[in-house]
């Protein structure tokens, strides 16, 4: 069973419908019992990253994020969700975030007359193997919507990248840990394979 973790934040149905379509049983759950008893975590966000994490921690869910995240088996941070695996973020202020990745958020710097946020589909490249992304095409189209990138401490992280505002990193797989900054439920099939890619991983 795949869990994910509901503290108020995100479009969850939307994230349930995409792993069912593939055949997954997807619970949305703010039962801690439950998430510790699910082979596969996602972490999901939308809006500020402040708002987020503060909400996870009032809901007393960030321990039980942290465990299942160190425990092995796959987690999934989604947009907001992949932020907060790291160290901190400057949005509206200075957060800090779970510390699962080291590195911090940071805004987008417009170049070339870039609109920020960033609304809408843009590609991915993939400067390794990870099977979080088996079977994507180098160039593959994603949806994302957000004005702050994460930046690592180690690029050995970085599972795709995108340009926008120069060149970011827009997923990153640490053993377990995965985190995408676009969202997979609204970018077809595309979006859809990786679920079922993430769905497929075994513990570590």
């Amino acid at each position: 069973m795949i869990a994910i973790i509901d503290y108020g934040v995100g479009n969850l149905r939307s994230v349930q419908k995409a792993f069912e379509a593939r055949g997954h049983d997807a619970r949305i759950t703010h039962d801690p019992v439950e998430i510790d008893s699910a082979s596969h975590v996602v972490l999901p966000g939308v809006g500020a990253f402040g708002a987020a994490v503060d909400t996870l921690r009032e809901r007393r869910l960030e321990q039980t994020a942290l465990d299942a995240a160190r425990s092995g088996r796959p987690f999934l941070g989604i947009c907001v969700g992949m932020q907060m695996l790291f160290d901190s973020s400057e949005e509206m202020g200075a957060h800090r975030g779970l510390g699962l990745i080291s590195g911090k958020v940071v805004r987008f710097v417009a170049q070339s007359g870039e609109k920020i946020p960033q609304i809408g589909w843009n590609a991915l490249r993939f400067p390794r193997e990870s099977p979080l992304m088996a079977g994507l095409p180098d160039g593959a189209m994603a949806y994302f919507v957000h004005s702050f990138q994460c930046v690592p401490g180690d690029l050995s992280v970085a599972a795709a990248l995108t340009d926008y505002c120069g060149t970011y990193v827009s997923a990153v797989s640490v053993g377990s840990i995965h985190g995408v900054q676009f969202h997979p439920e609204k970018s077809s099939e595309i979006g859809l394979r990786l679920l079922d890619n993430f769905a497929r991983l075994s513990h570590a």
